[in-house]
């Protein structure tokens, strides 16, 4: 058991990555208290069946009263409308952080309303499954994968270590970063890997000479891969899409120049750049296997539902 951290942490959103953060803060100690708010009656009432927290709210102004800490853990579109209901209920003092997967969008929504004495540092964990909800959560989520920080100009030091103690004490390896930054990084290694996986997995379905039937017949798991990526949350995906738009549209313009240089080793026949281009590649996965954030065996970090 880790040592208590904070005395009340408020999870506003109880979805994969809020029901996640409560398994684990409770698994480890982390605060006296979770509060759980969500719009949501039902979502609500399910979250207090699988008694993830201690107090349950649909008022997340009510939720963040005397919390520590307050993590946002909604749509990244929704940034805005969340902080103006919690901002006048924030106590000074208190840590407020996001999970969302862009960060640039989330500070220009959120920091003009954080009150003066809140410190506002938005975070990313990179960790994640197709499936969402409070059932969707397992505590093992943050184990050895990436949490990103991106503190706003001027934020205190202190609050800064203390949310990344959290993290670390949730099995993140943390590091810090500018906003702009992270919105970059990310729009390659995962928001432009999403958008192919869902125009993949719709042009295949759009095709008319390959029947639905024969898609999920012969299914070979590079396509199932894709089918996992395709079947994440679509509101989550509209919003990080026109929220990280500018950085998104410049991955897909590199992507479109390399797959164009694809096309032209396939029409001509050039095998020699087709086997470079696949041996390079091989290498990449080795290296992310070597890292740590991937293993040989299958399904690695999902939970089996």
């Amino acid at each position: 058991m880790s040592s208590v951290l904070f005395d009340r942490i408020a999870l506003v959103g109880i979805g994969l990555i809020g029901s996640s953060l409560a398994r684990i803060i409770r698994q480890e100690g982390l605060a006296r208290e979770i509060v759980i708010s969500t719009r949501s009656p039902e979502t609500l009432a399910r979250a207090e069946e699988l008694q993830l927290g201690d107090r349950y709210c649909t008022d997340a102004g009510e939720a963040v009263v005397n919390a520590d800490l307050v993590i946002v853990s909604v749509p990244v579109g929704a940034s805005e409308a969340v902080a103006r209901t919690i901002a006048p209920h924030l106590k000074p003092g208190a840590i407020l952080t996001d999970v969302g997967s862009t960060k640039a969008s989330v500070v220009s929504q959120m920091a003009p309303h954080v009150p003066e004495g809140v410190h506002f540092i938005p975070g990313h964990p990179i960790a994640g499954t197709e499936h969402s909800g409070p059932d969707a959560g397992f505590a093992s989520l943050f184990q050895n994968r990436w949490c990103i920080l991106t503190p706003v100009e001027g934020a205190d030091q202190n609050a800064v270590d203390r949310l990344s103690a959290f993290w670390t004490a949730c099995g993140s390896n943390v590091d810090v970063m500018d906003p702009g930054h992270h919105d970059l990084v990310l729009a390659i290694v995962s928001h432009l890997p999403h958008i192919i996986a869902y125009n993949i997995v719709g042009t295949a379905d759009d095709l008319e000479t390959v029947t639905k039937s024969e898609v999920i017949k012969y299914s070979a798991s590079g396509f199932r891969d894709f089918t996992r990526l395709a079947a994440s949350d679509p509101v989550m995906w509209r919003d990080v899409c026109l929220h990280n738009k500018d950085a998104i549209l410049e991955m897909l313009s590199r992507f479109s120049e390399d797959l164009a240089a694809l096309q032209r080793a396939i029409r001509w026949g050039d095998g020699q750049a087709l086997f470079d281009l696949f041996t390079r590649t091989r290498g990449i996965r080795r290296s992310i296997i070597e890292a740590g954030q991937e293993t040989e065996a299958p399904d690695f970090g999902r939970q089996k539902v």
